[in-house]
């Protein structure tokens, strides 16, 4: 397993990272400690996880995967050992995370009810990493469901302005309940405008922004891939499978049992047009080269230079020891000139 440093700060974190959000719906809570022991017994010492989770979001499960991480840390006493990253909800109308019962907003008393819970959850007391799980303005997310109208781009009147939150998050890093702060579906604006804030004010400055990135959506590499080197602001890459379309399971319409589109239908973002020959196209470069298709999709996240940690994500254990053994893949510059012939034609046709 490599060690990259989180961006301006003295940690160092895993390539691989382990993403959380199946536990709890997908995954019981034995099932996580069993994934959790495995993957930090093979050098993952970075694991993501959210207030939000488990995912589809509801009432019933949400905070489920942290209190599975908590208890984790409570049974193995591993909590030192562990770069531990979580994300508080962005603007939202969904009513069961605050106590008052209300919308979710990124204001200094809500962030400060978040990171208590999140805290007690997860039986510990501090965050290494903090992430903003969404933006508190309006930001169309491409084919991903947005909260907002993106035919009406335009501020709320009650928007929380980012200096003020980075008010609020400077007060909880001050109170040592988070070390650093991160982003996540945020724009190169964005990015650059808590960068300048941070500055500016001398609030905490951000160290990451976790993303969507795959073979089926490069976007990232736009505008934000230059943030991310010049400001050292890393990619935290999630979705690096395209929720699993990109091992070809669900190629011409495929629905195997228990996978996560044929449970919850929630995919539409890799399900457009073109996807499945591109999908086909990538699968044929992996056999080529004698790779394992799931693999090299990972190895080429993890290879990309403005890249952090890519979060991977499992429901099996078969799974998680391909998804880590992907670190130890080379892509190599002919497939590597492969890949990038087929991006040429069929750009990125799941943004």
């Amino acid at each position: 397993m490599h060690y990259r440093r989180l961006g301006r700060t003295n940690l160092k974190v895993s390539a691989i990272c382990l993403g959380t959000m199946t536990w709890g719906q997908q995954n019981t809570e034995a099932e996580g400690h069993a994934q959790m022991d495995y993957a930090l017994d093979h050098g993952v010492t970075f694991f993501d996880t959210a207030e939000l989770y488990s995912i589809p979001p509801k009432a019933e499960t949400q905070g489920a995967t942290e209190r599975f991480i908590g208890n984790w840390f409570k049974a193995r006493g591993t909590r030192d050992k562990v770069v531990l990253a979580t994300k508080i909800v962005g603007r939202g109308n969904n009513t069961w995370f605050r106590d008052d019962g209300g919308p979710t907003r990124v204001n200094r008393k809500q962030i400060q009810e978040a990171v208590d819970k999140s805290l007690k959850r997860l039986q510990t007391d501090y965050i290494d990493l903090y992430q903003l799980h969404f933006p508190e303005r309006p930001v169309p997310w491409g084919s991903n469901p947005t909260r907002f109208n993106k035919a009406t781009y335009e501020p709320p009147a009650d928007e929380t302005s980012i200096a003020e939150q980075l008010d609020a998050f400077g007060e909880i890093v001050k109170a040592g309940k988070i070390r650093h702060l991160g982003l996540s579906n945020e724009s190169a604006w964005g990015a650059m405008s808590f960068i300048r804030d941070a500055e500016v004010r001398g609030g905490p400055r951000v160290v990451s922004i976790q993303n969507a990135y795959n073979l089926l959506n490069r976007t990232f590499e736009t505008a934000l891939a230059e943030v991310a080197m010049r400001e050292q602001v890393g990619l935290l890459a999630y979705s690096p499978l395209a929720q699993g379309y990109l091992t070809g399971k669900y190629l011409d319409g495929a629905r195997p049992a228990g996978a996560r589109t044929t449970l919850f239908d929630r995919a539409q973002r890799y399900q457009t047009a073109g996807t499945d020959e591109a999908i086909k196209r990538y699968i044929t470069v992996a056999k080529e080269a004698g790779l394992d298709p799931a693999q090299m999709a990972l190895a080429f996240v993890t290879s990309r230079p403005f890249v952090t940690s890519n979060i991977i994500g499992a429901t099996s254990m078969e799974q998680l020891k391909v998804a880590i053994g992907s670190a130890e893949v080379t892509i190599s510059a002919e497939v590597e000139a492969k890949i990038d012939a087929i991006h040429q034609q069929v750009g990125n046709p799941c943004p």
